[in-house]
């Protein structure tokens, strides 16, 4: 099997911890010849098919120079047997751009996963909305005075950007409303950008876990990324403490209620976000964990992805 992997500089990985090189690793380990490229190198010239210039890599098992490039050449994307899309957030133009570029590339008859029009279609932040039954209270607005009556109704909330990663751009306020006037300038820029609120989940403080889902069934634990000091973000990129768990089972309810659903919709992998009780946010671009999981627990996530690929393209 030929595999090509979409995603950020080969030079950026952190391979100790990243999960689209665990995915490259047990791909080669099973005999499968693993090619690369960013969403810059696809390109579609009228009458041609989406091709792209991938560099074709093979792992060294060292951990500095971990891969050894064979061979740099342009290739349609059909010519793949099957095109991993794990291109990190944001989820800007040229992502969405990149979408339709594998969408034709799919007509054409390459096979892509996560599936480019279900990505499109399943905003990591406002994908929870369809699901309500399993949030918390949740806003999307670009109306400061629904934010403020939100807050009035709820006491004490979070607010996001929808295009946030990691983290980034998250605020909390307390019942006494402190700062929530500037918090919401500074996020909808007056009236401008539509953002998210949610009532403050407490269990916060166990952790914001991290539910995988592959093929629609959910792997059996989950990685609780535990905020540190004062911090109330439990993100790893915010300093979280990541601590594999065995799935609750609320967690398992809430994956085998979305899991079959989304997978129905082309999303082989998708990473649910649970606080306590509460499904928090749906990811779908690139969805990580898969080491800290395998490390802690002895599960072989990477394989189970694999096994979920070769089942997908019988």
């Amino acid at each position: 099997m030929n595999i090509l992997f979409v995603a950020d500089p080969l030079e950026a990985f952190k391979t100790y911890k990243d999960t689209t090189f665990s995915m490259m690793r047990e791909a080669q380990r099973r005999g499968y010849h693993i090619a690369a490229c960013e969403p810059r190198h696809l390109s579609w010239q009228s009458g041609e098919p989406v091709k792209a210039r991938v560099r074709e890599i093979t792992l060294t098992g060292a951990e500095d120079d971990w891969f050894r490039e064979t061979r740099d050449a342009i290739h349609s994307l059909r010519d793949f047997d099957a095109i991993v899309m794990r291109k990190d957030p944001p989820f800007d133009s040229e992502y969405f751009y990149a979408t339709h570029l594998l969408e034709h590339a799919e007509r054409e008859g390459a096979r892509v996963f996560n599936k480019p029009g279900s990505l499109r279609d399943h905003p990591e932040k406002l994908a929870i909305m369809e699901f309500a039954q399993f949030t918390t209270p949740t806003l999307v607005t670009r109306e400061p005075a629904e934010v403020t009556r939100f807050h009035a109704e709820h006491g004490e909330i979070i607010l996001k950007p929808l295009d946030g990663m990691g983290g980034m751009g998250i605020f909390r306020v307390g019942p006494d409303g402190l700062n929530l006037g500037s918090i919401i300038e500074t996020l909808n820029h007056h009236g401008a950008t539509t953002i998210m609120v949610q009532r403050f989940v407490p269990e916060i403080v166990l952790g914001d876990k991290r539910v995988l889902v592959i093929g629609g069934q959910p792997v059996p634990f989950s990685l609780a990324r535990i905020p540190q000091g004062n911090e109330v973000r439990g993100n790893l990129a915010a300093g979280g403490k990541g601590v594999a768990q065995p799935l609750s089972p609320r967690d398992r309810e809430i994956a085998q209620a979305i899991g079959p659903v989304l997978a129905a919709r082309g999303l082989l992998l998708v990473g649910l976000d649970v606080i306590g009780d509460c499904l928090t946010e749906i990811n779908v671009t690139s969805p990580t964990c898969f080491q800290e999981i395998f490390q802690q627990t002895g599960f072989d996530v990477p394989a189970m992805f694999i096994d979920a690929l070769e089942a997908a393209l019988r």
